[in-house]
């Protein structure tokens, strides 16, 4: 059944708005148990996509959770590692320019010629004074100067006295002599003194010792030049015996005790004098024992002396040239 409405306008004209075909309408559309069973179907798989969302929500959660503290201990792990590495970075770069920065040895060379004068003369004055500590020098020029003069002291001493310098020279024994003598024994008698509570540093001792050997700077350039015993013992009595008295007031004035005073002086007496006897007796034949030992006994070097060719021999090649040229004139 079709109908139609006709519609007058206030113009006086029909309009046709609406055609129903009621014989081709859907009895079942939109209230038919199909529908409804479509719609529960999909409200039921939109129930579970929802829950399997709230799951999947909630593991990641537990699982994030799990995550945010690896991941702050891993954070906090790398904060401390780094701090760590920054601070050795920082003690490392200290170290180095501890050690690469010259300025920090300036003020224990930074002395005036007129100073290191004066204490090479006060070196060789003993002054007697033991209730008040003695006031020590603490700068290493003088002592350093010492030192290398008195390697070439024994330098020149070793080519005076007729010794054979072979395949090189003496300069390495004479600087590990003097310096390990007055690092040696320096060390060795701050060590003894820290044991016998003497107030003196590592640097007033390497001092001391070092402005010490003045004495025996002079002794050895004297007695290797004038070769007289009788001369070099009494040169060893007072200007070694002098030197080494001022070492010993030194200590007297900054140790407490008798026993103390006692060990302490009478070893660097003792190690003082008797290195002055070994640099002018022993130390020449020690060294010629040690190049003897190294190169073997002094041999006089080989001459080349013309010799003769053997007949046999000449008879040899010429028949060797002989048969090379016959080869070369029948090709």
């Amino acid at each position: 059944m079709a109908s139609s409405i006709n519609r007058k306008t206030s113009n006086g004209y029909h309009m046709n708005s609406t055609v129903i075909d009621m014989e081709n309408m859907d009895d079942t559309s939109g209230s038919s148990f199909e529908d409804m069973g479509e719609m529960h179907q999909r409200m039921k798989e939109e129930e579970e996509v929802t829950a399997e969302a709230a799951a999947t929500e909630e593991d990641n959660g537990e699982y994030g959770d799990f995550l945010g503290m690896k991941g702050l201990k891993g954070q906090l792990g790398r904060q401390v590692a780094g701090e760590v590495w920054q601070a050795g970075k920082q003690q490392a770069s200290k170290a180095f320019n501890l050690y690469a920065n010259i300025d920090i040895l300036r003020p224990y060379f930074d002395v005036e010629p007129n100073q290191v004068r004066n204490r090479l003369i006060e070196s060789l004055i003993p002054v007697r004074m033991i209730n008040f500590p003695q006031k020590v020098a603490g700068e290493l020029y003088g002592p350093m100067m010492l030192v290398f003069t008195m390697v070439a002291i024994l330098l020149h001493g070793m080519k005076t006295s007729g010794t054979v310098i072979r395949e090189g020279t003496l300069m390495g024994t004479a600087i590990g002599t003097c310096f390990g003598y007055w690092m040696g024994v320096s060390s060795f008698i701050y060590f003894l003194a820290y044991l016998c509570n003497a107030q003196i540093t590592m640097l007033q001792m390497l001092s001391l010792l070092g402005y010490g050997l003045f004495g025996h700077c002079m002794v050895l350039f004297i007695t290797y030049n004038v070769h007289f015993h009788s001369l070099f013992y009494i040169l060893w009595l007072v200007i070694g015996g002098l030197s080494t008295l001022r070492m010993v007031a030194v200590l007297i004035s900054r140790t407490v005790g008798q026993t103390p005073r006692l060990i302490l002086c009478g070893t660097l007496a003792a190690l003082h004098m008797l290195f002055l006897l070994y640099l002018h007796f022993a130390y020449h034949k020690m060294v010629e024992g040690i190049l003897d030992t190294l190169e073997g006994p002094n041999i006089p070097p080989i001459q080349r002396v013309a010799r003769d060719v053997p007949v046999v021999a000449s008879a040899v090649v010429n028949a060797t040239i002989k048969s090379i040229a016959a080869v070369v004139q029948s090709q």
